[in-house]
């Protein structure tokens, strides 16, 4: 058994770990809040924006439109979206792990090319061919430093710019989309080249004046609805992260306690046990004396 003063420490050293978790928490649930009401707030317009496509494109043969041209899977661009830090529990590793699947199964005769947002993507794929940078991503280098409209649809720009001139026939997102608090799912999402919107079955198709014309109104929604994209996945990543570090750090101050509860009851043992031996030498010794 360790000695009383072993224990001591990692009685304080467990205490300290404990108050950094708690705080870490605490943390968390504070941006999880703003995270998540940014996130509710946006869902209505991207939503409304995607019907408004929905029931112009399903008049309208977007096959020609240069965004909408299906060139096969021959050079392939996945954005990997992760957190710029760890504590998260598997948040990151599932995003790793599902652009890892990507490139072995989907897209295993592709070139694949993986730019990373968030510096755990970056150092998981920094050493690899497939890492990707260039001029213009690096606009942003640092997208949750500053996580606002403008600086996604630079990337989102960036990224319809390289399909444009044919450097990718393809581009995915990768990201953890938020559901509450507890949990959030691993999606892979299609950026490029965009698949044409339909209107539901079912939904009334209203008659609308359109000025200007309705080819004109799409070229102009879809770049904006490709941004909004792509920030709608950045917003659902950062909700998520947040999510999942606030309940990784209360599982770990739970666990916290639980260990220190232990310790402090081997503690009251061990204490109690050479309690006890000093009292059977000071009987012994007394004894002894008198004999």
């Amino acid at each position: 058994m360790a000695n009383l003063k072993e224990i001591r420490n990692r009685i304080t050293s467990v205490g300290s770990t404990m108050q950094i978790t708690s705080a870490m928490k605490m943390v968390s649930a504070a941006k999880l809040k703003r995270a998540q009401d940014a996130v509710t707030q946006m869902r209505p317009y991207a939503g409304k924006l995607k019907e408004i496509l929905g029931n112009l494109s399903a008049s309208l043969d977007l096959s020609e439109n240069a965004l909408a041209e299906d060139r096969g899977t021959e050079n392939v661009l996945i954005i990997a979206i992760t957190s710029n830090r760890g504590l998260c529990g598997g948040f990151n590793n599932n995003i790793i792990k599902q652009v890892n699947q990507l490139m072995i199964s989907e897209y295993k005769d592709s070139n694949v090319k993986i730019l990373a947002l968030g510096k755990k993507a970056k150092d998981a794929f920094k050493r690899s061919d497939a890492y990707y940078e260039s001029a213009d991503t690096n606009q942003v280098p640092d997208i949750f430093a500053d996580l606002t409209f403008s600086n996604t649809a630079i990337l989102a720009q960036a990224a319809m710019d390289r399909f444009m001139d044919k450097s990718f026939d393809r581009i995915v997102v990768v990201y953890n989309s938020f559901i509450n608090a507890a949990s959030q799912l691993v999606k892979t999402e299609q950026l490029l080249p965009i698949i044409p919107t339909v209107a539901e079955e079912g939904t009334s198709s209203a008659d609308y004046i359109f000025e200007p014309s309705k080819e004109e109104i799409v070229e102009e929604l879809i770049p904006k609805s490709l941004k909004i994209q792509l920030f709608k996945a950045l917003l659902d990543s950062n909700a998520s992260e947040h999510g999942a570090r606030m309940t990784a750090m209360h599982k770990a101050t739970d666990n916290a306690k639980e260990l220190k509860r232990n310790l402090t009851l081997s503690y009251n043992k061990a204490r109690q046990a050479a309690i006890t031996n000093e009292i059977l030498e000071i009987v012994g010794g007394a004894e002894a004396l008198n004999g």
